[in-house]
């Protein structure tokens, strides 16, 4: 089994999920499932949809109560540039954030190295088994470049996803995970972003996320379409993804490169990361130097909508910034959000 922590992944399976219309899935394995020890997809089926949880009083349940509260806190996580110049020396006042055009009041402001759980999402196809080398050095690199707190996961995917090393700030575990080359299969990139995004929601450690993908392909595999892996994205009010499409050679044609790259631009765009299109694999290593800097540079901004958290449907977010003696700044975030009201269970005495 190609796993660091067969422990975690245990639990991890042994999560609930849950399903789409007309799917069930048992609170305990079913008899003749399969067992942990034979290699298997470790992550939620994509196909899993964010929990729409009801509002309203207390309900009883046990000795407790369940109360059915609304989380209208946003956060951001924002890069502001100066042309191509990173932009580090900004303040509160400088920002202003519009949520549907609706300007918000920021409630926290912070522009320091916060640590972040990351996970390392690699292409494992067949076209990629030269390339490999290459990419995991780059892949350590960053993360050897990144906070020391940060966390970081591995999962290696061709037509199916497997985590190859599980949430760990150890070097070595990581360097094992990407070490598991089989260089064969097809390119079910959009499944693994979804099972990827889904295993940060559940496991994460940091409230920072990111998503490293890397691949040298179009989607060729995936149950699941672009649009609605950003959506699921946008769901979980997921990770930042940063893309490094490797999309050189004369493997592909035009028009695969150019269904390829407007996939990893959309993916990154609309979650406020950057795609990264080398001309040739020396340039990975750059690349990944570049990520790590973005991201120990942005700005962290949190405000509470002025909307409901109970009113359905996608938030749509833009952020600016002006700072005097600079001139048209950029700022890269996500573009919006779905809002998620979540469960929180309240003890209370039980009368007798």
């Amino acid at each position: 089994m190609r796993l660091c922590n067969s422990a975690a992944l245990a639990a991890f399976l042994a999560a609930a999920v849950v399903a789409m219309p007309g799917q069930q899935h048992p609170a305990q394995p079913a008899a003749g499932a399969p067992s942990l020890t034979v290699d298997t997809d470790p992550v939620r089926s994509p196909d899993a949809v964010a929990p729409s949880l009801p509002s309203g009083p207390l309900k009883k349940q046990g000795g407790g109560y369940l109360l059915h509260t609304d989380v209208e806190e946003v956060v951001l996580n924002a890069t502001v540039l100066n042309g191509t110049q990173l932009v580090e020396n900004l303040t509160r006042d400088d920002f202003q954030v519009f949520e549907d055009g609706v300007r918000q009041t920021l409630l926290s402001f912070q522009h320091t190295d916060l640590p972040v759980s990351m996970g390392m999402v690699i292409d494992n196809s067949g076209s990629m088994y030269r390339k490999r080398p290459s990419v995991n050095k780059a892949a350590l690199d960053l993360i050897m470049a990144s906070n020391r707190q940060d966390e970081a996961f591995v999962v290696n995917f061709s037509d199916e996803a497997f985590i190859d090393c599980d949430l760990t700030s150890d070097i070595t575990n990581l360097r094992e995970g990407l070490s598991h080359i089989d260089s064969r299969g097809g390119t079910a990139l959009y499944d693994a972003v979804v099972a990827s995004a889904d295993k940060l929601a559940a496991d994460a450690k940091r409230p920072k996320q990111v998503l490293i993908l890397i691949t040298d392909g179009e989607d060729n595999a995936s149950t699941l379409t672009l649009e609605q892996t950003i959506r699921r994205v946008q769901q979980l009010s997921g990770p930042v993804i940063y893309s490094i499409g490797l999309l050189f050679g004369d493997e592909m044609s035009g028009r695969e490169v150019r269904a390829a790259r407007r996939a990893l631009e959309m993916l990154s765009t609309e979650t406020g990361g950057m795609a990264f299109f080398p001309k040739s694999i020396d340039h990975v290593d750059q690349i990944a130097a570049e990520v790590a800097r973005d991201i120990r540079s942005q700005y962290t901004l949190g405000y509470h909508s002025t909307k409901p958290s109970t009113e359905p449907g996608f938030r749509r977010v833009e952020v600016t910034a002006e700072s005097k003696g600079l001139g048209k700044l950029t700022v890269r975030t996500r573009t919006g959000y779905f809002p998620v009201v979540r469960a929180v269970k309240q003890t209370a005495a039980v009368e007798k």
